[in-house]
């Protein structure tokens, strides 16, 4: 009879079967990862042999531990979701009869509203970068599919040449689980970075990397180096806050909002899997808003 596995074996069995059957980001991944690190850390060693007697009881103490450790509920309620997916995982796989995480509850937390830039300032980010440089054709390419599709920047950093269509303005993009979606890059996007294919990517491209945008070393971008162009650019064109790449996500969806698209529209384009994420950027675009009840309301 084969000896049983250490908890800190399964939990690195279970990142292995998300890696390979759900598709995952390596990002996302590397989190998981590092949530049941940090579980079993607290466990014990004397905890580590005895993977079946895992209960809710623990799920708590460390949960509390977390909070001691001054987490954010944000933060806790992300390691009680992992949690909650390793315990699924367990049960499947016959160590555990009841999922420990499945009846304790996720901390409240307030929905934040995401920051977005308005026109003038997406105008200028866009104008930053210097188009008689690569860097900056490339630079300005990134920032205009960016904000012309709202792609998240694990999409945007694992596109291929072969996902992208210029004559059509389309883009291939897998999101998170691995699903598939096609999204469209506009008239803009589409000129930079058919700049960018023509004059500035040939001269970088000596391996033959698949990864539509690359270093002037010819390697994929990094999550780190892709925020280095967005934070220098939005610098360079004055913007005083606090600007990461998601915050053009941000911006795509309350202006498409703003311009008139409906809320089941952009939950398409942003891929999100619930039309509740979406609805937050409701209460961002104030503008239609205000417009509506102005039409709508007989005593606005």
């Amino acid at each position: 009879m084969s000896p049983v596995p250490t908890l800190p074996e399964l939990a690195e069995d279970f990142v292995s079967q998300l890696t390979v059957e759900r598709g995952l980001s390596p990002h996302t991944c590397a989190a998981y990862r590092r949530d049941l690190e940090q579980f079993c850390g607290f466990l014990g060693p004397e905890r580590h042999d005895a993977p079946g007697t895992l209960g809710d009881a623990d799920i708590h103490r460390f949960l509390r531990h977390l909070r001691r450790q001054g987490l954010t509920p944000a933060s806790i309620g992300r390691k009680l979701a992992a949690l909650r997916t390793f315990g699924k995982f367990l049960c499947r796989e016959g160590y555990l009869t009841t999922n420990p995480a499945a009846t304790v509850d996720a901390p409240r937390t307030d929905r934040r509203v995401p920051g977005v830039l308005t026109r003038e300032e997406v105008d200028a980010l866009l104008q930053a970068p210097d188009s008689r440089d690569p860097n900056g054709i490339r630079d300005r390419a990134m920032l205009e599919t960016l904000y012309c599709s709202g792609m998240r920047i694990s999409e945007i950093l694992a596109a291929r040449l072969e996902d992208l269509d210029l004559e059509g303005g389309w883009l291939r993009c897998f999101g998170k689980g691995g699903k598939e979606r096609p999204v469209t890059i506009g008239r803009h996007a589409t000129e930079w970075l058919r700049r960018y294919l023509e004059h500035v990517r040939p001269q970088w491209d000596g391996a033959g990397a698949p990864e539509l945008f690359l270093t002037d070393r010819g390697r994929p971008f990094s999550r780190s180096g892709f925020w280095r162009v967005v934070k220098k650019h939005a610098g360079a064109a004055g913007i005083v806050k606090n600007i990461t790449p998601h915050t053009l996500r941000h911006t795509f969806a309350t202006h498409l909002l703003d311009g008139g698209a409906d809320l089941r529209t952009i939950q398409e384009m942003l891929g999100h899997a619930q039309i509740a994420t979406t609805q937050i950027y409701t209460h961002v675009s104030t503008g239609r808003l205000h417009e509506a009840y102005k039409k709508a309301h007989p005593r606005a």
